[in-house]
Parts: C-alpha cells; structure tokens; sequence
C-alpha cells in the first residue's frame, strides 16, 4: 500500500511538472550517453554508437510503454481518453530519443527522404500528444508496437561491424527483426491507426497515425525485399548433371 502511494505521488509531481524540462533533460540524457559509447567504444563507427543508444532508448520505451498499460484485458482503453502521468512520462523520454536522433543525422550527415518523414511525424504526432495531455492510450500502444522490433534492427547493423555478415547468425537476426516488425506494425499497426481515427481524437493525432502507418508500410516493403533477396542467396545452385 506505502509502495502504490509513493508511486502514485511521484506520478503526480511528474504530471504536474514541465513537459519542456523533461524533454530537454531527455535530450541532454541521449547526447551523454552517446558521448560515454563514444568513450567506451573508440574503434566502432559513428553509426554503431548512435545505434547502441538507440537501442538503449528502444529497451527503455517498450518497458515504459509496458508499465503505463493500466489494463492488460484491454490494452487499448479508453480511447481518446486524458493521458495518465505514465503515458506522458514515456512519450516525453521517446519525444526527447527523436530530436537527439534527428540531430544527429544531421550532424552525421545521414539525411535521408525516409528518415526525416519518420523523425517528423514522430516528433510532431508526440508533442500535439503531450501538449493535448489526451490521447495517451493510442500514442503508447503505437510506442510498444514501433520500438519493439528496434533492437533487433540495430543489432543486425551492429553485427556488421564484428564481421557477421552473410553467416547464419545475420540470416537468424534479419529474420527475427522481419517477423517482429511485420506482426508489430503490420498486423497491431493497422488496427490501432483505425481505432485512433474513428475515436473522438484531435485532427492531428489523427493524421500523424496516418502518416506513421503509411511510413511502416513502405519500410515493410523494403524489408520483405531485403528477406526475399537474402533467402535467394541461401539456396543452394542446383547441381550440373553430367553430359550424355
């Protein structure tokens, strides 16, 4: 009882705190640790730091996501509905993880069409969240299903830079994160982006869910592709019969 009342007045104190604040230290959180991969790490890529952070960032969004659901009976619910100190804790540390992100593509030169459509629709959908204190039901549950392949997605990159490419290990991985993604964003993804349209939601919110489930669309093109053309290259060249 002296648990759940401590961590309902810490909720409170974050609920009623700055939104802005938490971004900004979220912000700064991201940029040190990249700083200490930097660090620990001085061999490894730009890329294989930035993408350790991220799945740090990945790890702790699906556990903040799993921890603001209020009942496993109906995930989604209540739709449309004010968002709770959790919900609001967990869009403002991935709000934070995006605009590092987006700055360090930039930084890093790595600015891509695709890239940036996400960064911008991640940041906007989440701030209108935030600032409407609403919609926290719908933005974590799209939280869980996007971060929840993510660290097979760096790890299969990662792993390049240890030499494992084209070995059985990359084929498990590349697997793995195709599965994940395509039952995540492919199969939830679509029922939750109709549930936050039909739902008393702000326009906004609206189109952002929209704009992310068309955006996971294209990149599960990209990657049943990519799937297709590495199985290809497992399968064994049939043998040359000898000539009569």
């Amino acid at each position: 009882m002296a648990a759940a009342a401590a961590t309902e007045a810490a909720d409170t104190i974050i609920s009623g705190g700055n939104m802005v604040s938490w971004v900004a230290s979220g912000v700064a959180l991201w940029s040190t640790a990249f700083v200490l991969v930097r660090g620990l790490f001085p061999k490894r890529s730009y890329d294989f730091c930035n993408r350790a952070v991220s799945t740090m960032h990945a790890v702790a969004a699906v556990c903040l996501a799993v921890l603001s659901v209020a009942d496993w009976s109906c995930p989604v619910c209540p739709l449309a509905a004010a968002s709770t100190p959790r919900q609001m804790r967990a869009l403002a540390v991935t709000l934070s993880y995006m605009v590092y992100d987006a700055a360090c593509c930039h930084l890093h030169g790595d600015v891509r069409l695709d890239n940036t459509v996400h960064h911008l629709v991640s940041i906007v959908g989440i701030g209108a969240g935030l600032a409407y204190r609403r919609c926290g039901t719908e933005m974590v549950a799209s939280l869980l299903i996007t971060e929840i392949s993510s660290p097979l997605l760096h790890l299969r990159e990662m792993l390049k830079e240890f030499g494992v490419r084209d070995t059985d290990l990359n084929l498990l991985v590349d697997v793995l994160f195709a599965v994940t993604f395509s039952a995540a964003r492919m199969g939830v993804g679509p029922y939750l982006t109709y549930v936050t349209v039909i739902a008393d939601n702000p326009l906004l919110i609206k189109a952002m869910a929209t704009g992310l489930q068309l955006v996971s669309a294209y990149w599960f093109l990209r990657i049943l592709r990519m799937v297709r053309y590495k199985l290809g290259k497992k399968k064994p060249l049939p043998s040359k019969g000898k000539a009569n």
